[in-house]
C-alpha cells in the first residue's frame, strides 16, 4: 500500500508539472504573438535599403492570424504580408527620403500571376522616384524571374539555377482510378467549355478545353514575355528561340543571353549595395523589410480631416455557405461586410475585391444581392485579382466598374454538378450491399448507394437550367448586354483579363489601387481614408480560436509548401455541395 501511495503520488506530481510547464510555455507563446502583433510605429536611419523578399504566401490582405504569422519548426514570426500593405509600402517608400533604393532578394515567389504583376507595376512606379532597384537570387522560377525583370540590374550566383521555357498547362485525369474502383460520377453541366467535370468523366482534354485553355495560356504568356523583352532589351522573337530551345537552364547561360548582369556571391551583392549607397566597405548597411516597414511613418503634413471613407471589402477564396475564413469567401460574413459598408453614412464608394474562383451557386448569389444592394446605394468597383471567375464573376456583375490585370483569370460563366454512383464500388470491392424502403417515389434522391433515374436526371437538369439562366441574366443586365451574347460568350469559358475587356466583361485594366482610384472619381472624392472590411479579429482571439479548433490547417501549409494549393483545391472538391459556379481547374503559372 505504501508504495501505491509512493507511486500514485509522483505521478499527480508528474502530471501537475507537465501541466504547469504546458500552461507557461504557452502563455510564453501567447506573449510573443501578442507583442509581435502589436507593434508601435518605428523609424529607420538615413541610407536605408528596403529588403524584400516575398518568400512567403502573399494575399490580398495581411493576416492578423498569429498561426499564419508563426513557424513552428522555429518557433519564431513569419514576416507575412499582403497585398494591400506591399503596394502601400512601396508608394511610401518612394516618397521617403530614408529610403535609397530596393534589394529584390527572390527565389520562387508562392502567389499568383496577377498578384506579381500588381507588384510590379508599384516598383515600376518606385523608379520612377529615381531610387535604385538591384535584384539577387540563388533559383528563379519563370514567375519571379518576371519580378526581376524590372530590376535595374539583375545577379545571380554562379552555380545559380533558372529555367526559362514558356508555360504549360496539364490536366490530371482520374477516369481511370474511378473505373478501376467502380465509380461512376454522374455528371450534369451547363456550357460546353465547363471543364470541371472533365478529370473525372475523360482521360485527355475535350477540343474545346483543350482551346480554351490554350488561348489563356497564349495571351498571358504573350504579356510575361512581351513584357521581358522590353525590360532586358531582347526581341521577342529570339525570347521564344530560347524559350523553344531551353538555352536558359542556369545562371552562366543567363548571363549568356542577357537575363541578367553579372554572376555574384553574396557578399559582392553587399559590396555591391554599399557603392549604391556610398558607404565604407567596413560600414553596416541599414536595411528594414517590407514587412516591418509597415510599421514606418513618415512626417508628412497632416490631411485635412475628412469623416469619408471608402470601403475595401475583400472576398478571397472558394464561395461557400456561412462564415467562411480568411482565405474562404463566407457568404454570410461578406455579405455582412457589403451590408456594412453600404449602411455607413460615412462610406461613400465601395471597392470590392474579388479573388476567387467560385464555389457554391446559391452562396455566389447570396452575396450577388449584396453586391447590388450596395451599387445601387452608392458607387461600387470590382478590382479583380487573380482570380475572379464563374462565382466569382456572378458576384461581381452589378459593379459600376470592373478592373482586372491582363492575366487574371475571369470568366467562366457556368455551372455544374456531380454526384458519384458508389453502388458497385461498395459492392464488388467492399462487399457491401444496400437495400431500402421508403415513403415516396424519389425518396431515395441522390443516394449514393444507387445510380440516379432518368427522371432524376431530368430534375437536376432543370435545376441547373435555371442557374444557368439566372447566371445569364444577372451579367446581361449588370454589363448591360443581351442575354444571347452573354450565353455566346459563356458556356463555361475562362478568359483572360485581357479578352475580357475586348468582349465587355472587364471595363479597365488596374489593380487595387487603381480600383481605390476609380471609386473615388465615381464618388467625386478628393480627401478620404480608407476601411478595411470584413473587420479582422484580435490577433489573441484568433489564436485562441484556432487552437482550439483547427490549428492543423497552418501547420499542413507549412510543410506541404507550393503543394498546399493542391490540397486546398481537393479539400473545396470534398465540401462542395449543391450546384457549382467554380472554375474547371486549378492554374498555376511557373
Amino acid at each position: 500500500m505504501k508504495q501505491f501511495f509512493k507511486f500514485m503520488f509522483a505521478s499527480m506530481l508528474g502530471t501537475i508539472l507537465t501541466i504547469l510547464i504546458v500552461f507557461f510555455l504557452l502563455m510564453g507563446l501567447v506573449m510573443s504573438i501578442a507583442s509581435y502583433s502589436e507593434k508601435e510605429a518605428i523609424s529607420i536611419k538615413p541610407n536605408t535599403v528596403l529588403h524584400m523578399k516575398l518568400n512567403t504566401p502573399i494575399f490580398d490582405r495581411t493576416p492578423k492570424n498569429p498561426f499564419e504569422q508563426f513557424n513552428f519548426q522555429t518557433m519564431e514570426p513569419l514576416e507575412m504580408i499582403g497585398l494591400n500593405d506591399i503596394l502601400n509600402n512601396l508608394e511610401k517608400a518612394a516618397k521617403d527620403p530614408n529610403i535609397k533604393g530596393i534589394y529584390l532578394d527572390l527565389s520562387v515567389i508562392p502567389t499568383g500571376m496577377a498578384t506579381i504583376e500588381e507588384i510590379r507595376d508599384a516598383l515600376i512606379e518606385f523608379k520612377q522616384s529615381g531610387k535604385f532597384i538591384i535584384c539577387y537570387g540563388n533559383v528563379l522560377d519563370q514567375a519571379a524571374y518576371y519580378m526581376a525583370s524590372v530590376a535595374d540590374e539583375i545577379y545571380m550566383s554562379p552555380e545559380g539555377m533558372i529555367l526559362f521555357k514558356g508555360l504549360n498547362a496539364e490536366v490530371m485525369f482520374l477516369k481511370g482510378t474511378l473505373e478501376k474502383l467502380d465509380i461512376d460520377m454522374q455528371v450534369i453541366r451547363e456550357g460546353k467549355y465547363k471543364g470541371a467535370i472533365e478529370p473525372f468523366t475523360r482521360e485527355n482534354l475535350s477540343e474545346a478545353n483543350r482551346e480554351q485553355i490554350q488561348e489563356l495560356i497564349k495571351v498571358v504568356w504573350s504579356q510575361i514575355s512581351g513584357t521581358i523583352a522590353e525590360s532586358r532589351n531582347i526581341d521577342i522573337y529570339d525570347l521564344n528561340l530560347i524559350a523553344n530551345n531551353l538555352d536558359v537552364t542556369n545562371s552562366a547561360s543567363a548571363l549568356k543571353y542577357k537575363f541578367i548582369d553579372g554572376l555574384k556571391y553574396k557578399d559582392e551583392i553587399t559590396t555591391l549595395l554599399k557603392k549604391k549607397l556610398n558607404i565604407e566597405e567596413d560600414n553596416k548597411i541599414e536595411q528594414i523589410s517590407i514587412s516591418k516597414y509597415t510599421h514606418v511613418k513618415l512626417d508628412k503634413k497632416e490631411k485635412e480631416y475628412t469623416r469619408d471613407r471608402i470601403a475595401v471589402v475583400y472576398g478571397s477564396g472558394n464561395i461557400i455557405m456561412g462564415q467562411g475564413d480568411e482565405q474562404t469567401m463566407g457568404a454570410e460574413k461578406v455579405s455582412k461586410a457589403l451590408r456594412q459598408a453600404r449602411n455607413d453614412d460615412n462610406v461613400k464608394a465601395i471597392v470590392f475585391r474579388v479573388n476567387s474562383p467560385g464555389g457554391d451557386a446559391f452562396a455566389s448569389d447570396i452575396i450577388w444581392r449584396e453586391v447590388q444592394l450596395a451599387a445601387e446605394t452608392k458607387p461600387l468597383v470590382v478590382s479583380m485579382g487573380d482570380l475572379a471567375a464563374s462565382g466569382g464573376y456572378w458576384i461581381s456583375t452589378p459593379a459600376d466598374r470592373i478592373l482586372a490585370d491582363p492575366i487574371t483569370i475571369t470568366g467562366s460563366i457556368g455551372a455544374y454538378g456531380m454526384f458519384p454512383n458508389l453502388k458497385d464500388f461498395f459492392n464488388n470491392k467492399l462487399g457491401i450491399t444496400f437495400d431500402n424502403v421508403k415513403t415516396n417515389e424519389n425518396a431515395d434522391f441522390l443516394s449514393i448507394s444507387k445510380p440516379l433515374s432518368s427522371y432524376q436526371e431530368q430534375i437536376i437538369e432543370q435545376e441547373m437550367d435555371q442557374v444557368y439562366n439566372s447566371f445569364l441574366q444577372k451579367v446581361a443586365s449588370g454589363r448591360k448586354l443581351s442575354v444571347d451574347y452573354v450565353d455566346s460568350i459563356g458556356q463555361g469559358r475562362v478568359w483572360s483579363g485581357s479578352d475580357a475587356k475586348r468582349i465587355g466583361l472587364v471595363d479597365e485594366f488596374g489593380g487595387l489601387k487603381r480600383s481605390i482610384k476609380a471609386a473615388a472619381e465615381l464618388s467625386e472624392l478628393t480627401n478620404y481614408r480608407i476601411k478595411e472590411l470584413p473587420e479582422l479579429k484580435d490577433p489573441i482571439e484568433e489564436f485562441f480560436n484556432t487552437l482550439f479548433g483547427n490549428p492543423s490547417a497552418n501547420l499542413i501549409q507549412q510543410e506541404l509548401g507550393s503543394y498546399y494549393d493542391y490540397y486546398q483545391y481537393l479539400k473545396s472538391i470534398k465540401e462542395s455541395n449543391g450546384i457549382q459556379a467554380r472554375m474547371p481547374y486549378l492554374i498555376e503559372f511557373n
